[in-house]
Order: C-alpha cells, then structure tokens, then sequence
C-alpha cells in the first residue's frame, strides 16, 4: 500500500518569499487568496530563467531559442491537459485568464448559435466575468438570460433550473464555486440534465481548480475555464478547454497572426484548435510557469491540499462563529475554504481597513458579484479565503483582531 503523504506546511511556506515580510510593522498574514495566489519559487525561478536566459517568440523561428521556447509552450499544453485530464493537447487553448476565456465562447458560440429569443442560463452566484459577456451577447442578439435562484445557504435551487432549460436554451454557463460564499455547485448534476436536451455547459473553474482534483471528462463539461494567477501560476495566464468538436466548429474570437492556415487579399483560411484560438504573440512565458504551478500542486498533492485547506475552513468558522455579532454569508453543505462575514453595524471597509493595520490581508466590497449581494441584502461583506500555505495560528490572529475591530466599533 502507497504509504500517504506528510503535509510539512513549514517546507511549503519557505517556498513563498512573499510571506516572510511585515506590513505596516506586522507579520504579513495573506487571507485574500480567491483574489489571486501568491507564487512559490519553482515558479518565479521558471520565469526568471526564460527572461534571463531563453526568451524567444514560439513557433516563428528555426533557430535554438526560439525552438527551445516552441517545445516548452508545448509540453507546458500537455502539462495542462494531464492535470485537468482533457482527450488531446489541442483542446486546451491558453488565453489571458478566466475571463477572456468566457469572452471567447460568450462571442464565437454566441456568433454562430444565437439568435434572437433564444435563452442562456447562469447563477445568481456568479463572478461578473459570467454574467457580463452573455449580457452581452443577449443585448446584441436580443436573446434572453436566465438566472437560477439559490437558497439562503448559498446554495443552486436544483428544481428552479430543471423547470428553466427548454427548447430555447443554447448554452450553460454555471461557476463551479462561488468566490464570495465557496459553495461547490453540483456541476456534474448540472451539465447532465443540460446534455439530456443537447444543451452545452461552460464550467467557470476559476475557484476550484486550485482546490481539487479537476477531469473534464468525467465532468463531461464542454467548456472549463480557469486562471492562471489563481492557481500559483503568473498574472495573465489560463486556459480554456473545449472539446474538440466544438473547437473544430466555432469560428475564432481573435484574428491576425498565428491563428490562419493561408493568407490572400481575397480569402482567409484558418489552423485547427488550438492555434486557431491563439491570435497573436501568446504569454508564452507565462504558460510555461502556469505550469511550473500545476508541477508545483501535483508534488505536494491535491488531496493533501485539499484536506489541509478543509481543515483550516472548519477551525475558521468555529473560531468566527464565537465572535460577538458576526454573520457568515455562505452556509452551503459543500463549499471550498472562503468565509464571507460581517459584524454587526461595522462597515465591511472599516474592518478590512483594521485588519490590514494589523497585518492581516482579506477582500473586501461585492467581490464582483453584486447581485449575489442583492440577494442577501447587504452592500459587501469581508472576506477572508484559504490556500495551501495559511496555518491555524494565522487564523488564531484573525480572530483576535477581529475581537478588537468589535472593542473598537461594536
């Protein structure tokens, strides 16, 4: 039997050269990590080792560099497609992040499969970046979008979206997990009922493929999404998978250079996915150390990540839970290590502000989910989120400051 693997969370933060500062004469504690993650230092020495001594544009050239370059981009596709477990290499397009992956479906489907009257559903959990590229498109098509209510817990009303597909809906577009409330949709659910009509799902991965194992086949989705500076990887990175036959079908998002097959002043042909998606000089370096990243994940093992992050959301919520008129938004019975909370007559902003004079880093505001606030009737919440490296003495000093922000405001 494979014998298990320690989690030595003090090798893990070594790794992390940003953590070992003071802010504002404290110790730094980072609680914002749904916002973006911190990077290990495998993945800034990849980056600095291409800078320094690599660079070249991809696929342009037959001298050393630039083949050296070409073949790391590559293997870097190849390293995405083992970890989210997609069929080929070439339904894995690198983009600029989640958002400009949606953008890019919310247009190329939209363009060749919407018209008017037709209907798109999503949450009214969801991020901006999935609710305003397909605002966009039922505007210009004059199409309808369709939202699925949840429950005060924060959780999908199932029944709702059974009752809301039809003969007139063309696309899902559904988060895997909130980034307010962490609640885990039941995404597989989700995309079965959608496939018994034909209907295609794009799945928004940008806050769960950081915190668990994530196979698009067994998911059956057609389209993941996810960001590369939120999984440890550099800012303007990410990926969008689709399937092959959907990536053979739609026309490109962007076009110029790279993407086309021949060029005359009469006709345009394009290439096949994935460089059919890839207008343009790619973050070539940047898709490389998101990679360095998943290398990074799969070493210290997304079980054992998984595991250590549950267990610091289960001490959190005890620990916030005893805090004199604290309310937690976000109650589902499945959901990632994000807490979103507000004491009782105390701005949201006004204790961000405390804790950070404390050295304590979290997010607050709407967190790009303004009508998820609606919902629940408040202008923001605080909100503190979870990633490999936080301890429980972090969370422990979380606690106390919060006790003061109450002495000071309550």
């Amino acid at each position: 039997m494979a014998q298990a693997k320690t989690y030595d969370i003090d090798t893990i933060r070594r790794d992390f050269p940003i953590l070992h500062q003071q802010v504002h004469n404290q110790p730094l504690i980072y609680l914002d990590n749904a916002a973006t993650t911190q990077k290990p230092k495998p993945v800034i020495d990849k980056v600095n080792e291409i800078y320094s001594l690599k660079n070249s544009n991809i696929h342009r050239g037959v001298h050393y560099l630039s083949t050296q370059l070409t073949e790391a981009y590559e293997e870097a596709r190849e390293k995405v497609r083992e970890f989210i477990n997609a069929g080929n290499t070439h339904e894995i397009i690198f983009t600029g992040g989640t958002t400009h992956s949606i953008n890019a479906i919310a247009y190329s489907f939209g363009e060749k499969y919407v018209q008017a009257g037709d209907e798109i559903i999503i949450a009214e959990l969801e991020h901006h970046a999935n609710i305003v590229p397909w605002q966009v498109l039922c505007e210009r098509k004059d199409a309808r979008l369709k939202v699925i209510p949840i429950n005060d817990r924060g959780e999908i009303i199932m029944e709702a979206y059974e009752k809301m597909i039809s003969g007139k809906t063309k696309i899902v577009a559904i988060n895997h997990i909130s980034n307010t409330l962490g609640t885990i949709n039941d995404v597989k659910k989700i995309i079965n009922l959608a496939h018994k009509q034909d209907i295609p799902v794009l799945v928004d991965g940008a806050q769960s493929v950081q915190h668990q194992t994530i196979d698009v086949q067994e998911l059956d989705c057609d389209f993941f999404a996810f960001s590369g500076h939120k999984i440890y990887g550099p800012n303007g990175t990410g990926v969008l998978y689709g399937k092959e036959k959907w990536l053979e079908d739609l026309p490109p998002y962007q076009t110029g250079g790279e993407m086309i097959h021949k060029v005359s002043f009469e006709h345009t042909t394009y290439t096949s996915p994935p460089l059919k998606f890839e207008a343009g000089t790619s973050n070539y370096v940047g898709a490389i150390g998101m990679a360095e990243a998943l290398k990074y994940l799969q070493k210290i093992g997304l079980d054992e990540i998984a595991a250590h992050e549950k267990g610091l959301l289960d001490y959190a919520t005890s620990r916030l839970e005893e805090i004199p008129g604290l309310t937690i938004y976000g109650t589902a019975s499945k959901k990632i290590s994000v807490i979103s909370f507000l004491i009782e007559n105390i701005h949201h902003y006004d204790t961000g502000m405390v804790l950070d004079k404390m050295g304590i880093a979290v997010r607050t505001g709407h967190h790009c989910t303004e009508p998820l606030m609606n919902h629940f009737n408040v202008e923001g919440t605080v909100r503190c989120s979870f990633a490999m490296y936080n301890t429980k003495d972090e969370i422990d000093h979380l606690y106390r400051a919060l006790i003061k922000v109450n002495e000071m405001f309550g």
